[in-house]
């Protein structure tokens, strides 16, 4: 079989930090104001920007709060649970690993009573009939590592008691978001803006203020989960004056990419390109011989982490250092044909590809490279037959 004869035009397709968008350049973080101090009127203005501009497109209420916080989506999650998690029953939902890694806050570390976890095998998402919503309720809107997300937000009820603490970090500007049903909601600008790590937004609904300030967990709060000051919300971390101190630099590429979210039509454009990249994988699997998606429901199916694994009955007769090394070695053949690079599925995932299609790729990209992939299969495939042969 002989490879294709057309490359991907940018062979990036790892799922954070995401590919740039279309054109980006390092020419566009000349205006970074490098040297300044994060304290300083232009910065405080680019901060407040950064802040503002997330509100504008994606329609933020008014009331909500939004800052920027430390140690990307990760600290804003954390900074949730640890400030305001306690004083009511938690439900936890988790169905890959990263949501996971909510459930074990909760359960080994924060020790909470009356809590509990509601998971899924990769590919799959908890019952939702279940929850508890006399709870806060912790859930990832969509499964960065697994591909299986939420399928609307019809399941979380107006009259909820707890709170509905939602890691949108691969969902926001891929998926539209309906403000009243989540009270807080955390992502970073190295998902599907593209931006660059260690950063983290924290929006909070009137009913998160209200829990920070009328309830004080009986644990320590590190520096950077405080977002209250003498029992009253520190409204200046929701101006832009952060925590610590942020990247300059990193702030002028979000600003960056935020303008390009706005060229390409906002959420709206947004959600239309990555709905794009997942019908182009999904017209390849439908004629694939060896490929099927990690979440077989279409429903449930993720545009942004589109993870797919080997159904060839070829391939389930290896052992699995036979299995490990076929996808290994197919990785690195096209990373070396500079063709995909990252794209292999998460460590803790079944074995298998995990191509990001939030907005920032092209479609025509992920097009080219899925005959590459083919190719790729059909060698290793065959290599492994001879070895097995000889």
């Amino acid at each position: 079989m002989l490879p294709p004869s057309k490359k991907p035009n940018n062979p990036n397709f790892s799922s954070g930090p995401c590919t740039k968008h279309p054109n980006w350049s390092f020419e566009l973080l000349k205006k970074a104001a490098v040297g300044r101090s994060h304290r300083s009127s232009e910065c405080k203005k680019k901060l407040l920007e950064v802040i503002e501009t997330h509100r504008q497109i994606l329609g933020i209420p008014q009331e909500y709060k939004i800052a920027i916080v430390p140690a990307s989506d990760t600290g804003a999650v954390e900074m949730a649970m640890w400030a305001m998690l306690g004083c009511r029953g938690v439900d936890v939902l988790a169905w890959e690993n990263f949501s996971n890694d909510w459930a074990i806050d909760t359960m080994q570390h924060l020790k909470l009573d009356n809590a509990r976890v509601l998971d899924a095998p990769y590919g799959q998402i908890p019952d939702l009939s279940q929850v508890n919503w006399a709870h806060d309720v912790i859930f990832p809107w969509n499964g960065t590592t697994s591909g299986a997300r939420i399928p609307n937000h019809d399941w979380i009820p107006e009259d909820r008691e707890g709170l509905s603490i939602c890691d949108a970090t691969s969902a926001v500007f891929a998926y539209d978001l309906d403000w009243s049903k989540l009270d807080v909601t955390t992502w970073s600008w190295q998902k599907v803006l593209g931006g660059e790590a260690a950063h983290g937004m924290i929006v909070l609904s009137p009913r998160a203020v209200n829990r920070l300030e009328s309830y004080s967990p009986d644990r320590p709060l590190p520096k950077i989960f405080r977002l209250t000051k003498n029992g009253t919300l520190n409204e200046s971390i929701f101006k832009g004056v952060t925590i610590n101190t942020p990247s300059l630099i990193a702030v002028e590429d979000c600003l960056n990419a935020l303008k390009w979210v706005k060229s390409v039509g906002g959420v709206q454009g947004m959600r239309e390109r990555s709905q794009r990249n997942l019908a182009a994988v999904e017209k390849w699997v439908a004629h694939s011989e060896w490929a099927e998606f990690l979440t077989e429901d279409k429903d449930i199916r993720s545009s942004t982490a589109l993870c797919l694994k080997v159904i060839d009955p070829w391939f389930q007769t290896l052992s699995s250092e036979y299995q490990s090394s076929l996808i290994t070695s197919i990785l690195k053949s096209l990373d070396e044909e500079n063709v995909g690079k990252d794209f292999n599925a998460y460590k803790t995932a079944p074995l298998g590809f995990r191509i990001w299609g939030g907005g920032t790729v092209e479609t025509s990209d992920i097009e080219d490279l899925l005959p590459w992939m083919d190719w790729a299969y059909a060698q290793q495939k065959s290599q492994i037959q001879q070895e097995k042969a000889a």
